[in-house]
């Protein structure tokens, strides 16, 4: 029997089927899949530029993948240790919030590779909120933050998150007082700063010059592209093929974080439902962007689920639904004359993936993963005698 990949399509009043099914990708047998492999591996070794050419639409430009360069630090908020210290003290100190209960930390869990694991995390009061926390490795090189982009530097999101009532509910002068009070932190602000002044500002400083130090590049896959061929097994050379060639994937992932920077409808607005979400149009206005959210990265893919900005979905269903061709919204007549009825990317198409394909995909992205890091939060951000705990896996 012909097995067949279909794109859903999401009416108003139900689910129905679309139109542009295809046909799904020969399973290959085992000796097949391992020969393959062995082709795939003698063109990978090969430095990125040697590598076969991708699968890219028209007008999208050509971002390899790669090594992590060294993360850039602005100049008005310069690197040095004693910043990122102070920073990497406050990171993890619930004194940043209106309750005293909430740190950066509590949403960006270096035990949870820098998320939280939850579909949405809990703000002040334990208030749910509406998105996924994105995790804050190898933020330094997002040209701008949150899923909808309204922040342009890291400095401006710590600033945002500390001021939304739903989060952190910081007033500035309990935080500033609090902080300049405490044991230890007016010390660490003059190395910081040269003098003892606690100001928001050089609390957003200090909390950005400390984010952008969480640098990856410990995975497998770069031991592999450092030149160790073994790093990656046969399944996920296959994967790694696949991601920058028939799956498509390489047309918003590249780069070396594995994201444009750009934002992208993939059918997950829920638009006139109860969990509906219009992402970058809040910011822009614009009626083009309803429905589009920033590219993830997908550096420790496997250790940040659950995924999308709404926190609902696993990763294999994911790459089922991209296999799909994602969500097609239709309108019912309800939204037959709405202009914001949002439409889904161009660059999603389904792609008739078979169960290999699929696995292959998985255990590539799964290279991406970085070992855990251990990290003990400093004396000062904890309370009164208590002893910091180290961080474990």
């Amino acid at each position: 029997m012909r097995a067949w990949v279909i794109g859903l399509v999401v009416a108003a009043g139900g689910v129905g089927l679309a139109q542009d099914a295809v046909p799904q990708r020969p399973e290959p047998t085992a000796e097949q899949a391992t020969a393959c492999a062995t082709e795939l591996r003698v063109a990978y070794v090969k430095p990125p530029a040697e590598w076969p050419r991708p699968t890219l639409d028209a007008g999208v430009p050509h971002r390899e993948l790669g090594l992590l360069p060294d993360a850039p630090h602005p100049a008005d908020n310069p690197f040095s240790k004693d910043r990122a210290e102070l920073g990497k003290a406050l990171f993890f100190d619930p004194r940043l919030s209106g309750s005293g209960q909430i740190a950066c930390a509590s949403c960006h869990d270096p035990d949870l590779a820098w998320a939280d694991g939850r579909t949405t995390s809990f703000g002040h009061g334990r208030t749910p909120l509406k998105r996924n926390a994105p995790a804050v490795a190898n933020s330094a090189f997002l040209p701008v933050l949150f899923w909808d982009g309204r922040a342009a530097s890291l400095e401006d999101q710590v600033k945002a998150v500390l001021a939304n009532p739903d989060e952190m509910r910081a007033d500035d002068k309990d935080v500033t007082a609090r902080l300049a009070a405490a044991p230890g932190y007016p010390e660490l602000f003059e190395k910081a700063f040269g003098d003892r002044a606690v100001t928001p500002d050089r609390v957003a400083k200090a909390v950005a010059c400390f984010e952008r130090t969480l640098v990856g590049g410990r995975s497998r896959f770069d031991a592999f592209l450092k030149g160790r061929a073994d790093a990656l097994t046969d399944a996920e050379v296959r994967g790694l093929h696949l991601f920058r060639t028939d799956a498509r994937c390489l047309n918003c992932h590249n780069g070396p974080t594995l994201s444009d920077g750009r934002f992208h409808n993939v059918g997950l607005s829920y638009y006139g439902r109860e969990l509906e979400d219009l992402g970058r149009y809040r910011i822009t206005k614009r009626a083009e962007d309803v429905g589009a959210f920033r590219t993830p990265p997908l550096r420790d893919v496997g250790r940040t689920g659950p995924y999308m900005h709404n926190g609902l979905f696993e990763l294999d269903g994911v790459l089922r639904m991209y296999s799909a061709g994602m969500l097609t919204l239709r309108p019912g007549e309800k939204f037959k004359a709405d202009p914001l009825f949002p439409a889904k990317s161009v660059q999603l198409k389904p792609l008739g993936l078979n169960k290999l394909d699929l696995a292959d995909l998985e255990a590539f992205l799964r290279s991406l993963d970085e070992p855990p890091r251990r990290i003990r939060p400093p004396a000062v951000s904890l309370p009164a005698g208590a002893r910091p705990a180290l961080s474990k896996p």
